[in-house]
């Protein structure tokens, strides 16, 4: 052992302080890094300077159509960004910033094309949107023709049977779909990957595929007639492939320690699965359930295929024919009249309300991460942990009861004077 000038002392290559040193009494300002000026404007520059080269060679030069305008100013932003960023960096940070640009100029692609969707058929059905009719929410088409005013007529005959007949759909295919993924992950077997490739196999089905099977396995054979319910099956079809895969994918990224974790702690196979593996990705199976709807809930040629088609309103999906929503604005929209194409737009755009609704309740329901409760739950826990501290203490009492009783039992000349 040796000393060394600051105050330590040497163990073998270890360096022991001697010297107490006074603990802070607060945490010292952090120190921010930010890129340099140059970096910060080089991505806004060329940005202006694409937009700038595209606007030249089209309106004002007129070289190119209005069209390419945009494309040649993506492209020359491109070009000026990794330009201006080799200048000051070495090619690997213009390749990460290229990188960069692109992963963001996709999202911003895709949401703008759902925001241009979502206008385009809002603006179309402005004119019932617009005055608010009621009574297109409330009636049905049975009594009104394709001249009639738009005070006329509505879709609650298309509302109900999407409704009953997603319902239907989903009631069929969460617990397959989970049940499925259960299997593949948690019990596996010689025939976990046949299972796994119909599945992905069945992932690339077409729609109308899925329509002619129920129709020719349910209506032909058995129903003689079409109906809601049929949908429903043939919706179940295309639904239950994107679930299971959906579900497959979360249920494999569960670490296997909580499983071992929860065998450990002496629970079988099937109670840590619901006790542990199922909370743990209860928000990635609300996403798989919501892939799965919204992939059902537009289709229109398996429902034509299956329901048929009709303007009454039908509350038995077991009896006659029964309309859904995007079947109804396709119907409309193929009509030359200019108002039942507004009706179809309308339709449309109620099913957009109606697709935003389910998907708000799927994430209220199951999105919350695993670990984090909401206020309610903590409460309810709260009157849980004092009713099973009232039973805890009253079977500790019991217990020792019982056992004093028997210690009294082996020695009753204990505690004799």
């Amino acid at each position: 052992m040796s000393t060394v000038p600051n105050g330590g002392e040497f163990i073998g290559s270890t360096v022991i302080p001697t010297v107490h040193l006074t603990p802070r009494t607060s945490e010292p300002e952090r120190v921010q890094f930010r890129p340099p000026l140059h970096q910060q404007l080089a991505l806004p520059g060329a940005i202006i300077g694409g937009l700038a080269f595209g606007l030249l060679l089209g309106p004002v030069l007129g070289l190119i159509g209005t069209g390419w305008v945009p494309i040649t100013s993506f492209f020359w932003m491109l070009a000026t960004y990794a330009v201006l960023t080799r200048l000051t960096e070495d090619i690997q940070a213009v390749k990460d910033r290229f990188s960069g640009v692109m992963i963001a100029s996709a999202g911003v692609v895709v949401v703008a094309a759902l925001v241009l969707v979502v206008l385009f058929v809002l603006i179309k059905a402005a004119k019932i949107l617009g005055s608010i009719h009621f009574s297109f929410l409330t009636t049905d088409m049975g009594l009104t023709g394709p001249l009639s005013p738009l005070s006329e007529g509505g879709v609650k005959h298309a509302i109900v049977g999407t409704l009953e007949q997603i319902g239907i759909a989903l009631a069929i295919s969460v617990p397959l779909g989970i049940a499925s993924a259960l299997f593949l992950n948690e019990i596996g077997g010689r025939y976990a990957r046949l299972v796994r490739t119909v599945v992905e196999a069945m992932t690339a089905l077409p729609s109308v595929v899925a329509g002619l099977f129920i129709y020719a396995s349910v209506i032909l054979l058995f129903t003689k007639q079409f109906n809601g319910f049929a949908a429903s099956l043939a919706i179940t079809v295309l639904m239950l492939p994107i679930m299971i895969r959906s579900a497959d994918v979360v249920l494999r990224l569960v670490p296997g320690n909580l499983r071992e974790a929860g065998l450990a702690l002496g629970a079988g196979q099937w109670s840590t699965v619901r006790r542990v593996v199922l909370p743990t990705v209860r928000s990635g199976l609300t996403t798989a359930i919501i892939l799965g709807t919204a992939h059902g809930i537009g289709e229109t040629a398996p429902v034509l295929l299956t329901s048929g088609v009709t303007n009454n309103l039908n509350f038995n999906p077991f009896n006659g024919p029964q309309i859904s929503m995007p079947l109804a604005a396709l119907e409309f929209i193929k009509s030359p009249q200019p108002d039942m194409r507004t009706r179809g737009y309308a339709t449309a755009a109620l099913l957009l309300l109606l697709v935003l609704v389910l998907f708000v309740i799927a994430r209220l329901i199951g999105g919350q991460q695993a670990g984090i409760l909401t206020n309610g739950q903590l409460r309810r826990r709260a009157v849980r942990s004092v009713r099973d501290l009232a039973r805890i203490e009253s079977n500790h009492a019991l217990i020792k009861a019982q056992l004093e009783e028997r210690r009294r039992f082996h020695n009753p000349n204990e505690g004799a004077p």
